[in-house]
């Protein structure tokens, strides 16, 4: 409601009691037209922002064998264009509340700063058997569902998405992201399928994944499984990526693009806090979790992969392992994965 407020006197008995009503019928109305019209602009300034949060939980998985839990946010005018979207899986859907991804998403959407995109975050089950890299479990045997849950994403997950939502298909409209133990399994599944997932973003990532307890003759050139299968991949292996596309095959609605197209293109962003722990098992002055993290850049660099183009890299100072701090960063790496060029 607005109200106008004059500084000048009117008084009753000079200016009439019937002009003085009046006077005040005219000023009200003249109020309420006004207010009803910014109303209408402050209304339609909104929509420009507008999203919309979709919670689903129909979709059983006969792999994992329980229902998933999705949070589907679709940018402003879904409902109201025909077009596709890009889209981005993301691990640990379950926290998008804690991570303010509404309020980051209408920010840069209301901005320009990247392009609409469908945003998939997935609920997480049992985590710390669901997450990390499907070739192996951890020295503990944790992750021994990760190879399962691949299978879901590949199988079960992207041909449903696809079918009930306009999103774009093939490996350069495709994104992956996650934190912590789940950024590991967005990158183990995106690694490994380079014709599905062109992009890439792990905060905080658990790079430290390892199949030796360090008082066991750990050694980190051998024993960081995530290094080591990049080490001992090859860069557009064909066969290594006919095999993994054949193991998404299984559902005849998922739609895959030409390998040529698509093997070589991806692109990595990471991101470490220089607080995200404590531990220094070298004793070197670096954090575990950034040094991990920077070794697996190495080895994406000796694979031929270049900072600057291919890997963005971006330390926190004072970041610490919370969605507080994955939520202040998220605006750089949705520019990066999405930005307007």
């Amino acid at each position: 409601m607005i109200v106008f407020v004059s500084k000048r006197k009117i008084g009753r008995k000079k200016f009439g009691i019937t002009n003085y009503l009046k006077f005040l019928t005219r000023c009200g109305l003249f109020a309420f037209i006004l207010s009803i019209s910014v109303f209408t602009l402050l209304k339609n300034q909104g929509t420009l922002s507008e999203i919309t949060v979709k919670h689903d939980a129909s979709l059983y998985s006969q792999h994992l064998h329980r229902s998933i839990v999705l949070d589907i946010i679709l940018p402003p005018h879904y409902h109201q264009s025909q077009q596709s979207y890009p889209v981005l899986y993301m691990n640990d859907g379950q926290d998008v509340h804690r991570l303010q991804m509404t309020h980051v998403l209408e920010k840069t959407f209301g901005l320009g700063h990247v392009q609409p995109f469908i945003l998939i975050a997935i609920h997480c089950g049992d985590r710390i058997q669901e997450y990390g890299t499907a070739a192996q479990a951890d020295y503990k045997q944790r992750g021994s569902k990760a190879a399962v849950y691949t299978a879901f994403v590949l199988e079960e997950l992207m041909p449903y998405i696809q079918k009930n939502f306009r999103v774009q298909f093939g490996a350069a409209n495709t994104a992956f992201c996650g934190f912590s133990l789940g950024g590991l399994s967005a990158f183990d599944i995106s690694w490994h399928n380079p014709y599905l997932f062109g992009k890439v973003g792990v905060f905080s990532g658990s790079f430290w994944w390892r199949q030796k307890a360090y008082e066991n003759h750990y050694d980190d050139e051998t024993d960081r499984i995530m290094h080591r299968l990049i080490r001992q991949s090859v860069i557009g292996n064909r066969q290594l990526a006919v095999g993994s596309q054949q193991s998404a095959v299984g559902n005849p609605n998922s739609q895959l693009p030409t390998l040529s197209s698509e093997l070589g293109t991806q692109k990595f962003w990471f991101q470490t806090g220089t607080e995200d722990e404590k531990d220094d098992r070298n004793n070197n002055g670096v954090i575990d979790s950034i040094e991990d993290t920077l070794d697996l850049i190495s080895e994406l660099e000796k694979k031929g992969y270049v900072q600057g183009e291919d890997i963005r890299y971006v330390e926190v100072q004072g970041g610490q392992h919370d969605p507080i701090t994955w939520s202040n960063i998220m605006p750089d790496f949705l520019k990066w994965a999405f930005g307007v060029k």
